[in-house]
């Protein structure tokens, strides 16, 4: 089976180059944290975030402190460092330790569980969300190349495979799937000046866009996006939706000013 999306785009040099404004972001984030929590305040309902790669529940920290100030039950994924290893072949690309995890803490609350996913951390929320989807209330990807994931940068690529395998050579069909939208609402959040992962492997495929699946576009680095003050207000806005009655993004008065037309070229 041929993967067209696997050809996708390596992030510019000066994106990779750029990536170091992170730190800004973070201090950013800290002086607007007044006008954050201003952001709609959540029904209490759980929240796992996931990491990315390489990374542990340590790199999501200040995006667990913001969603339980706005009154969300957020915990990390509890499983160290994300070294992809829960990645498995055959008809699912999670493991079943991870979806337990999931179903765990919504029989502990009663409640589907919300899933944030940064970078690779996403792409496994998706998949938790298309295996479980009744115990999965949202997913909300951070620069999460689930649309060709040989749109990283070469190095970060490279270091997976050594560590993975070459899903694409050894489980085509498997990550073909990874494509396709989960069925519950998904909201991807990209951010065009990147420097890990190409934005359009960040993004769904046009066709895909619906009634319960967006696009929305951030600026801001790859390793920011965990502090990055559009990203928190964005994610705080989706999150505080009541279940069920899921509605895309609305870009109307401040936030049309703030966000970039998801359709632009």
């Amino acid at each position: 089976m041929s993967l067209p999306s696997s050809k996708a785009n390596k992030p510019s040099m000066l994106n990779m180059v750029r990536e170091g404004r992170a730190v800004f972001e973070l201090g950013l984030s800290t002086l607007m944290m007044p006008a954050l929590l201003r952001s709609p305040r959540g029904d209490g309902h759980p929240v796992m975030v996931l990491p990315g790669f390489l990374a542990s529940d340590f790199s999501t920290r200040p995006l667990r402190a913001y969603l339980k100030l706005k009154g969300y039950k957020a915990v990390g994924w509890g499983l160290g460092r994300n070294l992809g290893t829960h990645i498995v072949g055959g008809k699912r690309v999670v493991s079943d330790t991870l979806i337990e995890q999931v179903i765990q803490l919504s029989l502990k609350h009663n409640s589907k569980v919300s899933l944030v996913g940064w970078s690779l951390g996403g792409i496994l929320a998706r998949e938790i969300a298309r295996a479980a989807p009744e115990y999965v209330r949202q997913v909300i990807t951070l620069g999460s190349p689930f649309n060709g994931v040989r749109g990283q940068a070469p190095v970060a690529s490279k270091i997976f495979e050594l560590i993975n395998g070459d899903l694409h050579s050894k489980e085509p069909e498997t990550v073909a799937r990874t494509f396709n939208p989960p069925p519950v609402p998904s909201t991807a959040i990209f951010s065009r000046s990147d420097g890990i992962a190409h934005w359009k492997a960040c993004a769904n495929d046009p066709h895909h866009l619906g009634h319960q699946t967006e696009n929305i576009e951030v600026n801001g680095s790859h390793i920011g996006l965990g502090h990055n003050a559009q990203v928190l207000w964005v994610i705080a806005d989706r999150l505080a939706q009541a279940e069920g009655h899921w509605q895309p993004f609305l870009r109307k008065g401040l936030n049309q000013a703030l966000f970039a037309d998801p359709h632009r070229a």
